[in-house]
Formats: structure tokens, C-alpha cells, sequence
């Protein structure tokens, strides 16, 4: 159980962000996995004031706010129009949609939780994470960082040229998924997110030019066994290693097919 002994809601970013290196301090969001922990929080910092809760969409962004429902990432038009409906695909499946209603982008992120279908299909794509003291920084390179006391404003992703598709594997309907894959082509650059390994969501590359070429039924095939062999597994309650790895190649292979087939509508 958490106890929270101060509550405060913030006017501004500077006040959350000098909050927020007290000890005991905590930037809350939907509390769904916060409260869940059994602890003590001195000071529960609260971003609802900031406006930070608003999907904008410009030429050449989409600029997501760390206060944003994943039931609005699951609704919003132009987000699911860019990328084939990956993002839709990615959190329909979360418990259900009273939990996505409460559930924030900036706390799905922030946690790089290893079963996060939410990091899993954001690291596919151009993606940046706004830190309020660090700026601008890649996902990918946000993912491998050990967790700060700084603040995550907003997800920034950059509507390159791409196609995108995302699947997952469950037990059963709204469970943590046993194995989480988004595949895509951006600018270019042929990409494969895997998640819940068990852990958090790692990027392949297609760094032996398997796809080079392009999307063929020999070059799917190849990369899958590639991938297979590249992205370390693990074991837990839900699945095992084998199982996972075997996993990663089947959904890789079927969702590069996927990709394949919107590259010909293109």
C-alpha cells in the first residue's frame, strides 16, 4: 500500500522539477502501478495543471504531452493515420479501458517497464522523449538510462516517411504480454522492437543488410532467424526463454509481411 503524506499540484515545471529532488518526492500520473508498491511517499508531485494532458500534431510532428491517456493515444486520428494504426494495435489489449482512461504516456515511458507495449511500439519509430533539464534526447537512447530525478514533459515523434505494424502475444486477453514486436521501415532504416523479453524493449537493427534489398519472402525469412538469434530472452511465470525467442521470429516475420504488403499500396 502507498501512503502519501503531501500532496501538492504544481503551477509550473520548475516547481515540480525543484520538488522533485527532495527525497521521497514522486511525479505521480494515473497511480495504477505507483500504487501498487508498498511505500512511503513524503512529497506526491501532481503535473495536472500544466496542460500537459494535449495531443498536437504539426507538419512534422506529433508532440504527445506526459499527461496524455493511453485511451487518447487508442482515439486520436492523425496518430493512428501515420502510423497504420501500430499505436492503436499496441494498447487496445491494456486491462481495459477504464485503466487506459487513468493510465499516462509520460508514466508508461518513464518506467521502462519490461512489459511496456507502450515503449515497444514509441522505440520503432523516430521517437524523442523532452526532458525539462535534458532536452531532447532519442528513445533509444532515453531506454538505457538509469532513472533520474528530472522530468519528462512530452514524447515527441517525427513523422518521417515510414510504415509501421505492431503484435503481441498474451495468455489471455488484457494479461501482460508474454512477447511484444513492432516492425518498420523509417526513412529507410528497417527497425524491430521487442519487448517484454522479460525485459524492458530493446531495438534490433538490420545491421547485416538482410533487408537491404528489400522486403522479400527470402529476405523476411533471413532476418527473422537473424533476430531470433539477436535478441536475448528470458523466463518467468508467463513463458519461457525458448518459447520467446521462438516467438520473436514468427511475429518478425509476419509483421515485415505486413509492412510489405502496405509498401505496395504506397
Amino acid at each position: 500500500m502507498v501512503t502519501i503524506q503531501n500532496y501538492i499540484r504544481v503551477k509550473s515545471l520548475e516547481e515540480a522539477y525543484q520538488l522533485n529532488q527532495k527525497k521521497g518526492s514522486c511525479i505521480i500520473g494515473g497511480m495504477l502501478w505507483t500504487k501498487m508498491q508498498n511505500r512511503t511517499i513524503l512529497t506526491a508531485i501532481d503535473l495536472c495543471d500544466l496542460k500537459l494532458d494535449q495531443i498536437e500534431e504539426t507538419e512534422s510532428e506529433i508532440i504527445i504531452g506526459s499527461m496524455v491517456s493511453l485511451r487518447q493515444l487508442e482515439l486520436h486520428r492523425g496518430l493512428n493515420n501515420y502510423t497504420q494504426n501500430s499505436v492503436r494495435d499496441a494498447v487496445k489489449d491494456i486491462v481495459g479501458v477504464q485503466f487506459r482512461n487513468l493510465a499516462t504516456v509520460g508514466g508508461s515511458i518513464w518506467g521502462r517497464f519490461g512489459f511496456s507495449d507502450v515503449l515497444t511500439v514509441f522505440l520503432a519509430m523516430d521517437t524523442y522523449v523532452e526532458l525539462y533539464q535534458g532536452g531532447r534526447i532519442p528513445l533509444r537512447e532515453f531506454v538505457g538510462q538509469k532513472p533520474d530525478q528530472d522530468i519528462l514533459v512530452r514524447l515527441v515523434i517525427k513523422k518521417t516517411s515510414g510504415c509501421f505494424s505492431y503484435a503481441s502475444v498474451r495468455n489471455q486477453s488484457t494479461d501482460f504480454p508474454v512477447i511484444a514486436c513492432a516492425a518498420s521501415v523509417v526513412g529507410g532504416e528497417y527497425r524491430l522492437s521487442v519487448g517484454a523479453r522479460p525485459g524492458r524493449a530493446m531495438l534490433l537493427l538490420d545491421e547485416e543488410g538482410l533487408l537491404s534489398e528489400g522486403l522479400t519472402e527470402d529476405s523476411i525469412e533471413n532476418f527473422a532467424m537473424w533476430a531470433e538469434k539477436h535478441i536475448p530472452t528470458g523466463s518467468n511465470h508467463r513463458a519461457g526463454a525458448k518459447y520467446r525467442s521462438r516467438l520473436v521470429r514468427v511475429l518478425s516475420q509476419r509483421l515485415l509481411n505486413k509492412l510489405r504488403e502496405e509498401q505496395k499500396w504506397r
